[in-house]
């Protein structure tokens, strides 16, 4: 996991932490809908992390094959074939 990837998905949690903290914090008041919402932001950012801004792209360009081109991306990235070793 390079630097960078680590960055993102720190950003993630703490968006998810303090998220949820001031939403225990403001029990009942109309901001915690805004907080969920973005504690919800902050999930796919924990999981993923930088790949997350490369889906977005895929699934808004209208293709159908979101998956493919991130697995697409990375191998081509790693200098790798389709098998994973280098065939």
């Amino acid at each position: 996991m390079t630097r960078r990837d680590l960055r993102w998905k720190a950003g993630g949690f703490a968006l998810t932490a303090v998220s949820c903290a001031i939403c225990v914090g403001r029990e009942g008041s109309p901001l915690t809908i805004v907080l969920f919402l973005l504690a919800l932001l902050g999930l796919p950012l924990m999981i993923y992390g930088k790949r997350v801004g490369q889906m977005f792209r895929a699934e808004r360009r209208g293709h159908s094959h979101t998956v493919d081109v991130v697995h697409a991306a990375r191998v081509r990235r790693r200098g790798q074939g389709t098998d994973g070793f280098g065939r």
